[in-house]
């Protein structure tokens, strides 16, 4: 996620330096801003202030009535901006219990969303390794760190450190504390299980969130030649597969966002169609969608560890992009008539939320839709509300991939398909298990998933995916989203 903040802020520059939201964009903005809610602190005259400008709303009317709190529906969204201390402990208990039955007392902790989840201390991966490190009766977390974290790790739950300046580290070498050495770098692997075995490992075995390469393993045998490693991801993965009650009300409320970015980029397209790029339209709603996010969470005027794991992404693909399953040429064409078009909204608050896919069909000049669009737009709509229907405890993976696939083929569109329905959801994105023929996991309740049943045509230039959340319930799956799947939303004339 912070990579994803990094790439969204530098996007954003790039674009503004070459002009792309400037003059042209804001003087289009006025009406699609009097067709939104909420207001903006930033200037009227500003482009942030004109896209925010104003109370009417036009799609947002469209939006499916909010149900939560009933059986297979989402929760309330939550009021609260990150998961709490408590949350955390919570979950690193309930991983000690589970590693108790293969005799592990201590935690090694190398992934960084690993980190993330059971200690909250959120920082951003580079080269400079960092890891968490914990025995089942300690207070909190120790930790493995560059100085550059050094507020970010002591703010949290904190319990002990060991520090390297910088990577690569030179013996000695703090110029921070006045230490200026220079030589060859240490092995950070070594560093760090030192690091460790000074601190005290609780018991033999060390579970670690990954196996171990054969010269780590060499590494931990010098250093700490009594500890047995474990690898414990399987437990890890298991965990996270299930949301807790928290992460689903986060979810909830994440997706709050990517409803309204979606009304949003609808009024935005239907208000100036064929005048803009999809580039445009993508710049527009991610702007105004940030600034409407940003403004509910409680920033703290800048201080660290407020707000962390929040941001929104939006991505537009008009035209012949959207009949390739992978594109990988720029999102860059004029929107025009008879053609599909895919608007994308991904909201995460505090490492929750997920994506958000719906697919228009625009009407040619006679206001008539390509009757094979249409066919593929029907098949892959209705193939959503199968792995809805079909997502409840006690199913299987591969059978709801197995009943969306089998009526793709039924329907004749064998020739079409590219790819798997669906994958598992976690902060990273895709996650286990997943919603394909070879994977045979048997659904637990509060697991969450994508929903992609994508066709593609390449010949004919057309295709279809669609994605939400579908949250696993008792009896059906639910989506996250009310954003409708109808042709009254999709199917448009400009």
């Amino acid at each position: 996620m912070t990579d994803s903040l990094d790439q969204t802020r530098r996007k954003v520059m790039k674009y503004s330096a070459l002009g792309l939201v400037g003059s042209a964009l804001m003087s289009r903005t006025d009406k699609v801003a009097a067709m939104q809610t909420a207001t903006s602190p930033t200037s009227p005259n500003s482009v942030t202030g004109k896209l925010k400008a104003g109370y009417k709303k036009h799609s947002e009317a469209l939006l499916l009535p909010r149900h939560y709190g009933g059986k297979d529906q989402p929760p309330a969204p939550a009021t609260y901006d990150m998961l709490s201390t408590d949350w955390h402990r919570r979950q690193m208990n309930l991983l000690f219990a589970m590693a108790a039955e293969r005799g592990v007392q201590a935690v090694l902790l190398r992934q960084p969303v690993n980190v993330q989840y059971f200690t909250g201390y959120w920082y951003r991966s580079t080269e400079r390794p960092q890891v968490a490190f914990m025995n089942k009766d300690d207070q909190a977390p120790w930790y493995f760190h560059p100085v550059i974290d050094n507020q970010l790790v002591r703010a949290g739950w904190f319990g002990g450190e060991k520090i390297y300046f910088d990577f690569p580290h030179a013996p000695g070498g703090f110029p921070n504390e006045g230490k200026v050495v220079t030589a060859p770098g240490v092995d950070m692997m070594e560093f760090m299980l030192e690091g460790v075995r000074d601190k005290g490992v609780q018991g033999t075995k060390i579970g670690i969130d990954g196996e171990l390469y054969p010269s780590e393993l060499a590494k931990l045998k010098k250093v700490m030649p009594n500890i047995e490693p474990v690898n414990i991801a399987d437990l890890i993965r298991d965990i996270r597969i299930t949301k807790t009650p928290e992460e689903l009300a986060l979810w909830s409320r994440a997706y709050t966002y990517t409803d309204r970015g979606h009304a949003f980029a609808r009024d935005y397209l239907l208000t100036y169609g064929t005048d803009i790029t999809d580039l445009e339209l993508q710049l527009a709603t991610e702007l105004w969608l940030s600034d409407t996010l940003y403004q509910d969470l409680d920033l703290a005027g800048g201080l660290m560890n407020r707000g962390v794991g929040s941001a929104v992404h939006a991505a537009v693909r008009a035209g012949r992009t959207n009949s390739y399953p992978h594109p990988n040429q720029p999102y860059y064409s004029r929107i025009l008539k008879n053609q599909p078009l895919q608007i994308i909204a991904v909201a995460m608050i505090g490492n929750c939320g997920g994506e958000n896919y719906r697919m228009f069909q625009i009407a040619d000049q006679a206001g008539k839709f390509d009757a094979h669009g249409t066919k593929m737009w029907e098949v892959t709509q209705h193939c959503c509300d199968i792995q809805r229907d079909m997502q409840k405890e006690g199913a299987v993976c591969g059978d709801i991939a197995y009943a969306i696939h089998k009526y793709q083929v039924d329907e004749g569109m064998q020739k079409y398909i590219y790819h798997r329905p669906g994958h598992g959801e976690a902060s990273e994105g895709h996650y286990p298990p997943y919603i394909a023929l070879g994977d045979r996991t048997v659904l637990k309740q509060n697991s969450v998933f994508s929903e992609e049943p994508g066709l593609y045509d390449p010949e004919g230039g057309v295709g279809y995916n669609w994605s939400d959340n579908i949250v696993t319930g008792k009896d059906t799956g639910y989506r996250m989203s009310f954003v409708p799947y109808t042709k009254e939303w999709s199917f448009v004339k400009l």
